[in-house]
């Protein structure tokens, strides 16, 4: 298994090479893994999704058994929609923007793909994501504007508040801070997901939505839910999230941002405030 070098390090990727791609495979809920090994030709600045559709064209092995083709979820390719994360050498991103000349320069490489492992798996590479959705659901991240169309213009917001919202803003629903957090485990018994950690990308949501002059309209529903079962004081605090996002957002901001909300809503809501 190799890992991206730093930049310091980086040698120029040899041209015309192949590598070797192994990826861990399933084919369906419930059934067992497998690995499988294939021989990639690579060309300049191909990424894991080119290498993906190669052996999605070429279903052979590299000891030249047929095979059906790897499934993935892909959407935008250009890292916005969130869809392609899956864990690439041990490591949970984005596979459109990962790039083989940094992660497999040379001849013979070795690059392994693995499914997200906190999702139940559909088939291969794709998981299923509906958990975190149910719990952007949970804290409410919409801005509610029903009954609103006729109101005129919304209220004027302050360049510093908009500056700091647009980063929290960029959350793609990727699932990498999920994937990297140790408090969120994988459940797949639906009914228990209301009481399990939410996680840091519902969290940061429920900031960026409180802090929005017109979303701010639905934050004690917001900070009720935080302040319950799995939320914000479910956080371990082990920062992996920040360090696999893929936007950069200030999740451990976010976190204590809001770990502070509660505590304030907390005691409002004890003196009937």
């Amino acid at each position: 298994m190799t890992t991206a070098p730093s930049a310091a390090n980086r040698a120029p990727a040899q041209t015309g090479r192949s590598i070797l791609v192994r990826v861990l495979r399933c084919d369906g809920p419930g059934k067992p893994s497998r690995w499988e090994e294939f021989k990639v030709p690579v060309e300049k600045s191909a990424n894991v999704i080119s290498v993906l559709q190669y052996i999605a064209a070429n279903p052979v092995t590299a000891q030249g058994q047929p095979t059906t083709p790897v499934v993935w979820d892909s959407g935008c390719l250009e890292e916005v929609c969130g869809a392609c994360t899956m864990v690439i050498n041990g490591k949970v991103r984005q596979s459109c923007s990962c790039l083989i000349d940094e992660y497999a320069p040379r001849e013979g490489d070795v690059m392994t793909l693995e499914p997200m492992s906190k999702f139940p798996v559909i088939r291969d590479l794709w998981v299923d994501r509906s958990r975190m959705f149910h719990n952007l659901k949970r804290v409410k991240a919409w801005v509610p504007i029903d009954g609103t169309h006729n109101l005129g213009a919304g209220p004027r917001e302050a360049p510093g508040n908009q500056e700091q919202r647009y980063v929290m803003s960029t959350c793609m629903a990727c699932g990498c801070c999920l994937e990297a957090c140790p408090q969120f485990t994988l459940e797949g018994d639906e009914k228990k997901w209301d009481e399990a950690f939410l996680g840091a990308h519902a969290i940061n949501q429920a900031r960026l939505f409180n802090a929005h002059e017109t979303g701010k309209a639905l934050a004690r529903e917001r900070l009720d839910q935080l302040a319950g079962p799995g939320g914000v004081n479910d956080c371990g605090n082990a920062q992996n999230c920040v360090k696999v996002c893929p936007k950069k957002i200030p999740l451990t901001e976010s976190i204590a941002a809001m770990g502070r909300a509660v505590t304030v809503h907390g005691i409002k809501r004890f003196f009937g405030l």
